[in-house]
């Protein structure tokens, strides 16, 4: 089973369009994961047309549309392996801490908000990832989005991609 992760696309804000490449990508994956901060519901729309599975969360920047549309937190089992998905988990310092307690029947926890990527396993079981974004890098070298596999022994594969720099136009 192929995950295909992304958060904080802030559209059209941040951006016009998701990239090319992050769009080709979403077709082919078994499930798109979001972790919210969509912006607008055209990018909801579009996610809903396009995957296979969808499963997503509002962020504090989504307005009433997005959040009647949306959970807070999403949660589904994907062969046996419990994800949730979720926008923020507060900052980083005591971040597994703070996660492995709140959601303690996960193995895997989406997440974004700071869009800066993040992979690290609480507790010795949970794995929290967020992908970054893939419109707006703030501080980072790059725009992000993460791949992963689901296969017989669980969550394998998990992949960082960078963007290349947009041109303007």
């Amino acid at each position: 089973m192929d995950l295909l992760l992304m958060s904080d696309t802030h559209l059209p804000v941040r951006a016009k369009a998701l990239p090319p490449e992050l769009l080709d990508l979403v077709p082919r994956a078994d499930v798109v994961v979001h972790a919210g901060d969509w912006a607008d519901e055209a990018t909801l729309d579009l996610l809903e047309a396009r995957a296979r599975r969808l499963v997503a969360v509002f962020g504090n920047n989504d307005g009433p549309g997005l959040r009647a549309r949306l959970p807070e937190v999403a949660y589904a089992d994907l062969q046996g392996v419990r994800l949730g998905v979720v926008h923020e988990t507060g900052p980083a310092k005591g971040r597994e801490k703070r996660c492995a307690e709140r959601f303690p029947d996960l193995d895997v926890l989406v997440f974004g908000h700071s869009h800066i990527p993040w992979d690290s396993t609480a507790d010795g079981r949970l794995r929290l990832l967020n992908p970054g974004s893939p419109t707006d890098r703030r501080r980072q070298p790059h725009c992000t989005y993460m791949t992963a596999r689901i296969g017989s022994s669980g969550l394998a594969g998990v992949r960082l991609h960078e963007l290349p720099p947009r041109t303007p136009g």
